[in-house]
C-alpha cells in the first residue's frame, strides 16, 4: 500500500491518544427541550477535544460520519481559510502556531492541513460502528492526500468510492483556466461486509425503457430468467439449486444451459416459494421458462452511481439559497446544499442511525437528520461540532427549522430567455419593445420586471416580495461546550475535580474499551457498568472532604458487597485508595481487583 509521508507525521501519528477528556457541559438556554447527552447534540469547541470527549459514551456507535473540512486553497482567515491550533508536543509543530493563519504563500500548508486531520480522523475511525460509514467533501486541492490518509486508517479495501458532486449550475466565465463545476465526496467503510449501504429509491415516474410491463395493479416491471447464467451457473457449481420446478402444464422443468448441460436456478427453493407471486413463466419454441419480476418501484432501488449532478442533490448556489431562506442573509462561508446530505443518509443511514459532522459549518447535516426524521418518522440522531464563534449562528439555525421560520425574501421567476447574436444587437429597438411587452404582459404578477444579460444571452426576470412561514420538523437538540480537562495532575492536587459520570465514563471505556451508558450506571452505588469480561466499580465523589474520609477506601466489606450483585464475574474498582490487600481479597476467593486513583491526598492511606 502506498504510505503518504508528511512534515511532522512522526509526531501526530498517536497524538489523539494525549488529548485529554473534556467533559461536555450542556446549556439548556441555547437548546431546545430537556438538556440530554444522548439527544441531538451541538458542540462549541475545538473538534479535536470534541471527538475525544464523545469516546467515552459514542465509541462504536456512530453509523454516519459526514464531513466538510478545509479545502485549504490558501486563502486568509477571515476570507473562510483555517488555523493549525493543535498542541502537540514537538518544536516543529510548536512553531506553526505563530504562522497563522495558513495562506496560499505557506510551503508547508499541505504538510499542516495532513497533521490537523490525521488526529481527527483516527478518532472517527474509533466512533464509527462497524456498519459505519465516513464520507468527507473536498475539492481537487486535498482529495488525493486524504484518500492516502484514510487508505492507511481505514484500509484500501474500505474505501467504497469515490462521488464526483457537481457543485456549480452554471460555469465561470471568469475562470482563467478550467471553470471547475465538481467537488469530490470520498466514502469508506468501518466494515465493507456489514456496513449500512442503501440502494437509492427507483423513481418509477420516470423508469428506464426496460420496464416494459405492467402487473394487474398497475406497477412497471421487467422480467429475467430464473436460471442463472454467466460464471458459476453449472449445477455443480451450487448443486443445492439443481432441482425441479412445475411449469403451467403440469410438468417437470429443470434448469439447462445452453448447451444442453444441466445449469442451476438463480434461487434456492425456499427463496423461489417465498417470491412465487414474482415468477412469470414465459413460452417459448422450446417449452415453458420460468422468469422473476423486477419491479421499477422495489425496495432494493438502484445503486447510487459516482456522478451526482445538481438537478439531484443540488448545488452549491441552491445550500447559500437556503440559508438565505431561514436567515434572510448568509452569514456562513460555502454552506453544503442540504439535497447532497439528504443523498448520504439515504443511503448510509438506518431510521435510528447517530450521525455525526465534526467540521458541522452551517448545519446543514444537522438539518438534514431532522429533515429525514420528518419524512419518515425515524429516530435518527445528529451530533455537530464546530470550533468557530458562528456555533451561535449554527445553532440558531437548527432553531428555527425545529421550532418554523418566517422567510422575507424576493421569489425570481424567469420569464423570458433569448439567445444573442450580431442581427439582435443591431435591432436593438426590437429587443427593447420585446422586454416592454412582457413588462406589460406580466407586470403585474410581479413586483418588478427585470432584464439582465448573462453572457451571450437575454433573460427577463419577475421579482416578487413575499413574506411566509415555514412550519418546523420538530425535534430537540442540546447545546454544549466543552469543560475542563480531565488531568491526572490536577485531580492530585484537588485542583480540578470532575463530576463522577465524566470521571466514571473516561475510566469505564479505557478500561473495557467498550462506550459508556449512563443509564446503566449509579454514582450512589458507584457502579459504572458491565464491559466484555467485567463490571467497573468508581468509588468518588468530587468533594476533597470525602476523598479525605474513610468511606472513600476499598474496604473488605465493602469488597464483599461488589462481589456478591454477581460472584461469577470479575469486577474492576477504581477508589482513591484502600483499606484491604489484594492478597485478602484473593484469599477470601473475592473476585474483586482495585484499581488506585491518583488522588493520594493527606489522609489518604494505602494498605
Amino acid at each position: 500500500m502506498t504510505e503518504l509521508n508528511f512534515k511532522g507525521k512522526e509526531f501526530v501519528w498517536n497524538h489523539h491518544l494525549t488529548v485529554a477528556f473534556r467533559p461536555l457541559k450542556p446549556h439548556p438556554e441555547k437548546g431546545i427541550g430537556d438538556s440530554a447527552l444522548d439527544s441531538n447534540l451541538l458542540i462549541h469547541g475545538d473538534n479535536l477535544h470534541a471527538l475525544k470527549a464523545l469516546l467515552p459514551t459514542y465509541a462504536g456507535k456512530v453509523d454516519c460520519v459526514f464531513i466538510d473540512p478545509p479545502y485549504n486553497i490558501g486563502k486568509k482567515n477571515k476570507e473562510g481559510g483555517w488555523s493549525y491550533n493543535d498542541n502537540v508536543n514537538a518544536p516543529m509543530i510548536r512553531e506553526w502556531l505563530a504562522e497563522n493563519p495558513i495562506g496560499s504563500e505557506d510551503g508547508l500548508r499541505h504538510d499542516k492541513w495532513c497533521a490537523m486531520m490525521w488526529p481527527r480522523l483516527r478518532l472517527l475511525h474509533e466512533l464509527l460502528s462497524d456498519e459505519g460509514t465516513l464520507w468527507m467533501t473536498l475539492d481537487g486541492n486535498e482529495a488525493h492526500r486524504a484518500k492516502l490518509m484514510l487508505d492507511e486508517i481505514f484500509g484500501e479495501d474500505c474505501h467504497l468510492g469515490t462521488v464526483v458532486w457537481e457543485k456549480s449550475d452554471s460555469p465561470r466565465m471568469d475562470a482563467e483556466v478550467f471553470s471547475t463545476s465538481h467537488d469530490y465526496l470520498i466514502a469508506f467503510a468501518k466494515r465493507p461486509g456489514a456496513m449500512i449501504f442503501h440502494k437509492l429509491k427507483s423513481d418509477e415516474t420516470n423508469p428506464p425503457d426496460h420496464y416494459n410491463r405492467r402487473d394487474d395493479d398497475g406497477r412497471l416491471y421487467y422480467i429475467k430468467p430464473l436460471r442463472a447464467m454467466g460464471a458459476e451457473d453449472r449445477r455443480e457449481d451450487r448443486p443445492s439449486m439443481f432441482f425441479s420446478l412445475v411449469d403451467p402444464d403440469g410438468n417437470d422443468i429443470f434448469p439447462c444451459r445452453s448447451d444442453g448441460s444441466e445449469g442451476r436456478w438463480r434461487w434456492q427453493r425456499g427463496t423461489i416459494e417465498k417470491e412465487k407471486e414474482r415468477i412469470e413463466w414465459v413460452k417459448t419454441r422450446n417449452g415453458w421458462s420460468p422468469h422473476f419480476r423486477v419491479y421499477a418501484d422495489s425496495s432494493n432501488g438502484r445503486p447510487p452511481g459516482t456522478i451526482w449532478y445538481h438537478e439531484d442533490v443540488g448545488s452549491s448556489r441552491a445550500g447559500i439559497g437556503l440559508i438565505n431562506k431561514i436567515f434572510g442573509m448568509n452569514p456562513f462561508d460555502n454552506p453544503k446544499p442540504i439535497g447532497l446530505v439528504n443523498r448520504v443518509l439515504e443511503i448510509a443511514t438506518e431510521r435510528d442511525s447517530i450521525v455525526l459532522d465534526s467540521f458541522a459549518g452551517s448545519g446543514t447535516t444537522g438539518h438534514a437528520v431532522l429533515e429525514a426524521n420528518a419524512f419518515d418518522g425515524g429516530d435518527r440522531r445528529f451530533i455537530l461540532v464546530e470550533m468557530e464563534d458562528y456555533a451561535d449562528k449554527t445553532a440558531e439555525r437548527i432553531r428555527r427549522v425545529i421550532s418554523g421560520y418566517t422567510f422575507t425574501g424576493v421569489v425570481k421567476t424567469r420569464l423570458h430567455k433569448e439567445k444573442l447574436n450580431w442581427t439582435k444587437v443591431k435591432h436593438s429597438d426590437r429587443l427593447i419593445e420585446s422586454v416592454e411587452n412582457i413588462k406589460s404582459l406580466r407586470g403585474h404578477e410581479h413586483d418588478r420586471v427585470k432584464p439582465t444579460l448573462d453572457g451571450d444571452e437575454l433573460v427577463v426576470t419577475g421579482e416578487t416580495r413575499i413574506k411566509q412561514r415555514t412550519k418546523g420538523l420538530g425535534g430537540t437538540f442540546t447545546y454544549c461546550t466543552l469543560g475542563p480537562p480531565i488531568e491526572l495532575d490536577k485531580i492530585l492536587t484537588g485542583e480540578a475535580l470532575p463530576e463522577w459520570d465524566a470521571l466514571g465514563g473516561v475510566l469505564f471505556h479505557a478500561a473495557t474499551l467498550k462506550p459508556f451508558d449512563p443509564a446503566n450506571a449509579n454514582a450512589e452505588t458507584g457502579y459504572v457498568g458491565a464491559g466484555p469480561d467485567r463490571h467497573v466499580w468508581l468509588l468518588y465523589t468530587p468533594d476533597r472532604g470525602w476523598l479525605r474520609s474513610p468511606e472513600a477506601a476499598l474496604t473488605l466489606s465493602r469488597a464483599r458487597e461488589i462481589h456478591e450483585t454477581d460472584p461469577a464475574t470479575r469486577h474492576l474498582v477504581f477508589a482513591p485508595a484502600r483499606h484491604v490487600a489484594q492478597k485478602m481479597l484473593d484469599e477470601q476467593d473475592l473476585n474483586v481487583e482495585y484499581a488506585p486513583l491518583p488522588l493520594a491526598l493527606d489522609g489518604l492511606g494505602g494498605d
